[in-house]
């Protein structure tokens, strides 16, 4: 198997809630760019960087591909996200 490496690319913010939304947007931006993986996306605070808090929930559905929904979301996963009307 070929050595594969993980990029961290640091972007600060002001709290946690605002982190945790900022790396959704752009995780979700960057699903358009091959060998991204933004199932995996965490913050974690600035001094205290291995304690990390996920993003999205990314569990396993019955097809294999992910949950694209929010870490500890209510009701059940899916890969279709709510229509914010």
């Amino acid at each position: 198997m070929p050595e594969r490496f993980v990029i961290h690319l640091p972007v600060l913010a002001g709290d946690l809630p605002g982190a945790v939304r900022l790396a959704r947007v752009l995780a979700r931006w960057a699903r358009v760019l091959p060998y991204t993986d933004p199932g995996e996306t965490t913050v974690s605070h600035e001094d205290d960087q291995g304690v990390r808090h996920r993003v999205f929930c990314d569990a396993r559905l019955t097809d294999g591909r992910r949950c694209l929904l929010r870490a500890h979301h209510d009701g059940p996963c899916t890969r279709r996200l709510a229509n914010p009307r």
